[in-house]
């Protein structure tokens, strides 16, 4: 099994302040890792450092290439994706239009607009619709959806499940176990600990910074001080 994402001895900072401190974390090619913590712990800027979003120092290598330093157009085209919690939808733009912003220009991509409306129906109903009417659910899906036109090999994903129906959530678990047969890894932050244990193949567990924890999702059922004292309310 190959890595996609190597990070090593990443720290980074908002102005003066040190919000991670030392993170190492590995993505290999074909997998579901979560990166579980409380809010706050460090688990968005880690994604965002990895897109070139905050400043930070140590190594990032994707697909083997150093990426720390590149712009975040750089290294999303390098394949790296990422739909951050916010979302981020072009609110006044139709469905349709917002896929098209996401397209890979000039190079085959695996996947297209038909291809998002086959993995969500409700999208082709919707997609004449601007994007800023949907509901929190339709918004997610489309959010996803347009990162995938940008024909990822890693898909980074924060929060997806947040705020959703119960039908819904089960709707994205299943979106992410298609992405993995369809070529496309995943690193999930989620909240949701059963949603999470269920899909990934590893876990990371962060807290203050750093990570306190890897493993399978088993390994993190029989280790109650570690759910107690990391991932507790």
């Amino acid at each position: 099994m190959s890595a996609l994402l190597e990070i090593k001895n990443l720290n980074a900072f908002y102005d003066k302040s040190h919000v991670l401190h030392g993170v190492d974390l590995v993505i290999n090619q074909g997998e579901i890792v979560s990166l579980l913590g409380r809010n706050g712990v460090g688990r968005s800027t880690t994604v965002k450092a990895a897109m070139g979003l905050v400043a930070a120092t140590g190594s990032i290598r994707f697909k083997g290439e150093k990426i720390l330093g590149l712009k975040t157009f750089q290294i999303a085209h390098k394949g790296l994706g990422y739909v951050a919690e916010s979302r981020d939808i072009f609110p006044t733009l139709t469905v349709a239009q917002n896929l098209l912003l996401g397209e890979k220009k000039g190079t085959q991509s695996r996947w297209t607009t038909d291809d998002m409306y086959q993995l969500f129906p409700r999208l082709k109903e919707r997609q004449h619709v601007q994007a800023g009417v949907l509901s929190g659910g339709e918004q997610q899906m489309l959010a996803l959806c347009r990162t995938l036109m940008g024909d990822p090999d890693l898909i980074m994903i924060d929060e997806p499940t947040e705020g959703l129906a119960p039908q819904m959530v089960a709707l994205v678990a299943e979106f992410l176990k298609e992405l993995v047969k369809r070529g496309v890894s995943v690193l999930l932050i989620e909240q949701k600990l059963a949603i999470a244990l269920e899909i990934s193949q590893r876990v990371y567990v962060m807290g203050h910074g750093k990570i306190v924890f890897e493993g399978t999702p088993q390994a993190l059922q029989a280790d109650a001080a570690i759910r107690q004292e990391w991932l507790g309310v």
